[in-house]
């Protein structure tokens, strides 16, 4: 088997979930150095530090010949950002790679959520990249020898969930950050793109949508099947692969057994105005069989 990032150093906040556990394996096995960065708790981010999960994957690693070191802390604040992209260059001389899969979830309608509830899913996810890709930036800035930087976001990030305010706003923010450090750092040889996966983990498992009745986790039973989180893995070695590097400001779906592209928002109808600033009864009189014509999609849900 070809080793596709023989040689590369990658930091994987979230390195102990579902998804990132997953990466943190599989990265190793393509011959990259694994920081494995992540808090240990629990999917809504309540049970505080906890290393043993953490240190599992990095053991899982080694024993099969593998490169690993495991970092325990809160990538949302500023001091550990910067100690994870210092832990690489101390231990392994330089950082190719970052993947921010870290996250919680904390799920809520928006007229129950609590404030608490809406700050800190965006704190974790949000300013979570944020840091870290700050730190990152300067060490690929100075050094110019280009690095690859791969965001998670998801299908409430781009569509919307209605029970998650939180989670979509943040994951919606994710994207916009993306395209940033895309347009940034691209001069640098920084490749910047953001998974949107779809995947049984314990995340999921907690999702509104779930049937809770059996007492089950659909994770436990995913392993070979199409929503095996393995699956979301093989374009994220891709994305972070010098072969990647023709892939940049992109959301790469990855979804059971198919990968998509997304594009960004783009114009799908206009009118126009003969005067430089619009009348608005003259808007009133042409929106109804224009752009806003009956015809159009009413809900998010119709969006392609």
């Amino acid at each position: 088997m070809s080793k596709h990032l023989e040689g590369k150093v990658a930091i994987v906040t979230g390195g102990a979930g579902g998804m990132g556990s997953q990466i943190c394996r599989t990265f190793a096995a393509q011959g990259a150095k694994v920081v494995v960065a992540d808090t240990g708790a629990d999917v809504e981010g309540r049970m505080g530090a906890d290393p043993s999960r953490v240190d599992a994957v990095v053991e899982e690693i080694k024993r099969v010949g593998g490169e690993a070191v495991a970092s325990i802390g809160d990538v949302a604040t500023m001091d550990y950002a910067e100690s994870l992209i210092r832990l690489a260059l101390d231990t392994y001389g330089k950082l190719d790679i970052l993947v921010c899969a870290h996250g919680i979830l904390r799920e809520r309608m928006i007229f129950n959520m609590t404030a608490d509830e809406w700050d800190e899913v965006v704190r974790v996810h949000l300013k979570g990249c944020f840091a870290i890709t700050k730190f990152a930036s300067i060490y690929w800035r100075t050094t110019r020898q280009g690095g690859r930087l791969i965001y998670f976001t998801s299908s409430a990030g781009i569509r919307g969930g209605a029970g998650q305010p939180n989670y979509s706003a943040a994951h919606a923010g994710k994207i916009g950050l993306m395209l940033s450090c895309a347009n940034a750092l691209g001069r640098y040889g920084v490749t910047a793109n953001a998974i949107s996966p779809g995947a049984s983990t314990r995340m999921t498992d907690r999702g509104r949508a779930v049937d809770q009745s059996s007492g089950i986790a659909p994770s436990l039973s995913a392993a070979g099947t199409a929503m095996d989180p393995y699956n979301v893995v093989p374009p994220i070695v891709y994305l972070a692969s010098d072969q990647g590097g023709s892939i940049t400001g992109r959301v790469i779906g990855a979804t059971g057994n198919k990968i998509t592209m997304w594009r960004e928002p783009q114009w799908e109808a206009s009118v126009y105005f003969e005067e430089p600033t619009w009348d608005v009864d003259a808007l009133f009189d042409i929106m109804p069989t224009t752009l806003g014509a009956a015809q159009w999609p009413k809900t998010p849900s119709h969006f392609p």
